[in-house]
């Protein structure tokens, strides 16, 4: 078994898995130390066992590579392949087949922790064939958000590392930030340039309903917006704590979508897990479309989709009306429609 493949799967079912990410990080960075080194330099430190002389390669990542080297299944990796037999959540299964690709997902231009190529290669590893990169626009710095010259450099980018990969679609896109006044946090003609706009309120969350619902009409009704990201921006779990549900007038805004083709976002992230049910069920008898995605910001997240699927099997979430069910050929239809 090839050593960096080794590490990279490691890192991947970590990730997965939900362990934390310094662990996640540790088996990624040796992944990239390794590939990084020539053949003939990366086999005779292998051969001679002084891998850990190398920054960044720690007694547990030279277990790994030296175990795969030796032609063995590393015993790290042969455990944890066994504990993900086990399915993340129960139901659901006949939607994630379904699934063709993934709508949201961050890189290490933004917030995520992963270049874009890792996180193309792992889609399409993953069995996608298509994968929207929505890094997140200017007014998040928190995020390192992109400036206008920065997306305009991403774009380049995305073009360059989508002609690497064969029949499988790396999207451009952007995840825009919804403005007090309910305009996206991007200009029109970067806007248009782009794949796929999930558009997204991530300030003043606890504002009141109307204001709140104002916002978010705006941003449906506008043109280039594709998918309302987790639209109620709650947090049940996780690392930063919990944070309740934003105040909107659900129907009013549902109705926007269903009228205006905008695909209510499942945001399958376990923290997220965005709308809840009772919203979920409220916006499929709107006539809503959907989009079940991972909003990964790591390569091994953009397998939870599963969390996703599971929730919109259970609230009666038509397949014909999940986006990412589509050819990319229909999805970059709607897209531009």
């Amino acid at each position: 078994m090839d050593p960096v493949a080794a590490l990279r799967r490691t890192a991947f079912l970590l990730e997965r898995s939900r362990e934390s990410s310094r662990r996640v990080q540790a088996f990624r960075n040796a992944a990239a130390v390794l590939a990084d080194l020539s053949g003939e330099e990366l086999a005779r430190r292998l051969d001679a066992g002084t891998l850990t002389e190398l920054t960044g390669i720690g007694p547990s990542t030279a277990a790994v590579a030296l175990q795969a080297h030796a032609g063995d299944v590393p015993e790290r990796l042969v455990a944890l392949e066994a504990a993900a037999r086990e399915p993340l959540v129960e139901g659901g299964d006949a939607l994630r087949a379904a699934l063709r690709g993934d709508l949201h997902s961050h890189s290490d231009w933004s917030d995520g922790g992963s270049p874009i190529e890792e996180m193309a290669v792992t889609a399409l590893e993953l069995g996608h064939d298509y994968l929207a990169l929505t890094d997140h626009s200017p007014r998040l710095t928190v995020a390192h958000g992109l400036t206008a010259a920065r997306l305009t450099q991403q774009l380049d980018v995305v073009a360059e590392v989508d002609s690497h990969l064969g029949d499988f679609r790396l999207l451009s896109g952007i995840e825009c930030d919804i403005l007090d006044d309910g305009s996206l946090d991007q200009s029109d003609e970067l806007l248009g340039r782009v794949d796929v706009v999930v558009a997204s309120v991530h300030s003043k969350l606890r504002a009141d309903s109307v204001t709140m619902t104002a916002r978010m009409l705006g941003a449906v009704r506008n043109p280039h917006t594709d998918v309302l990201g987790h639209c109620t921006g709650r947090l049940v779990t996780g690392g930063r704590g919990t944070r309740p549900e934003s105040e909107f007038d659900a129907a009013a805004v549902f109705a926007a979508c269903a009228e205006h083709g905008v695909a209510v976002e499942i945001n399958s992230r376990p923290e997220r897990l965005d709308p809840p049910r009772r919203l979920l069920r409220q916006a499929v008898e709107a006539g809503c479309l959907f989009s079940i995605d991972t909003d990964a910001h790591a390569p091994g997240q953009l397998d939870w989709q599963a969390y996703g699927c599971a929730r919109a099997q259970e609230c009666g979430v038509p397949v014909e009306q999940i986006v990412n069910t589509w050819p990319v050929e229909q999805l970059l239809e709607w897209t531009r429609r």
